[in-house]
């Protein structure tokens, strides 16, 4: 069971909510507050290399729905793995073993919905990539806003080598990561390859050494989250559904996210701040 104790020494200089120890214990995965409004997921199975479960893919789904209901003093979410082999080997094959066709996709249901909770979740968030990562894994990473990854991570969609294929967002999402025909040779083949290789097909951010991936990813989570939580907010809805949009039409829409900041205090606050050369005290308000 996860311990939150964390979550419950609020440091008043952050201003969290106070309604941020309304986040449950989960079984499989810890839920830990750090400094500057940020939150670490960790994926918490590392014997079964952090393995999808049905329970972790229910857990996942309440987590990013409280998340996206009331985000609860948090300004940025960090998505890791346990241990130092693996951030998500995709499902588990163990557990799927012997289900029958109703059963397989009452499970993939459950999977689809955490996904689609995490795209849509308005917090950023950034997949720390501790290790190996396949398979619904890599998905799971594809789907946050970026990803950094260890120096030692390989990283597959191996589906097509068990019967089935990328069924939660990795045929879309990697193509238009590492463009189409990169990501239909990856996909086809369900060969592994290397954080390096990840990074220059453009699939990740940063490699760094497995000791420095969670640190890094979590000075950048606190330097989002220093900016204003709604211009982040905004900015998010604009790249998510603007992508979507001819370009005449996305130009459109990003200037009706950008009006959604001009009546807000957070606004006032950064002229104000930037005139009076103090670093600026967002509100997300």
């Amino acid at each position: 069971m996860t311990d939150n104790s964390s979550l419950n020494a609020v440091d008043a200089a952050q201003h969290f909510n106070p309604k941020v120890a309304s986040i449950p214990s989960y079984e499989t995965l810890l839920v830990t507050s750090q400094e500057g409004h940020v939150l670490l997921v960790t994926l918490n199975r590392p014997e079964v290399s952090n393995a999808f479960n049905t329970r972790m893919g229910q857990e996942l789904e309440d987590l990013w729905g409280r998340l996206t209901q009331d985000p609860q003093g948090f300004r940025c979410v960090v998505l890791t793995g346990a241990g130092e082999k693996a951030f998500c080997g995709g499902g588990d094959l163990k557990e799927r073993n012997g289900m029958t066709p109703e059963q397989w996709t009452r499970q993939h249901e459950i999977f689809e919905r955490q996904y689609w909770a995490l795209l849509e979740m308005p917090l950023p968030s950034i997949a720390a990539l501790n290790g190996h990562t396949f398979a619904g894994g890599l998905e799971l990473a594809m789907t946050c806003d970026f990803m950094y990854a260890s120096s030692k991570a390989r990283l597959a969609l191996t589906e097509v080598t068990l019967g089935i294929m990328p069924g939660a967002g990795g045929t879309q999402l990697l193509p238009r990561a590492v463009g189409e025909r990169r990501a239909k040779e990856i996909m086809m083949t369900g060969k592994v390859f290397t954080a390096q290789d990840a990074l220059e097909w453009g699939l990740v951010n940063a490699v760094f050494e497995p000791a420095e991936v969670l640190p890094q990813a979590l000075e950048t989570a606190r330097a989002i989250a220093k900016n204003a939580p709604l211009s982040i907010k905004q900015l998010k809805k604009s790249i998510r559904y603007g992508g979507q949009m001819e370009l005449k039409t996305a130009f459109r829409f990003e200037v009706e996210c950008y009006n959604h900041l001009i009546d807000t205090h957070d606004r006032v606050e950064g002229i104000r701040a930037f005139n009076e050369k103090r670093p600026a005290q967002f509100q997300g308000k």
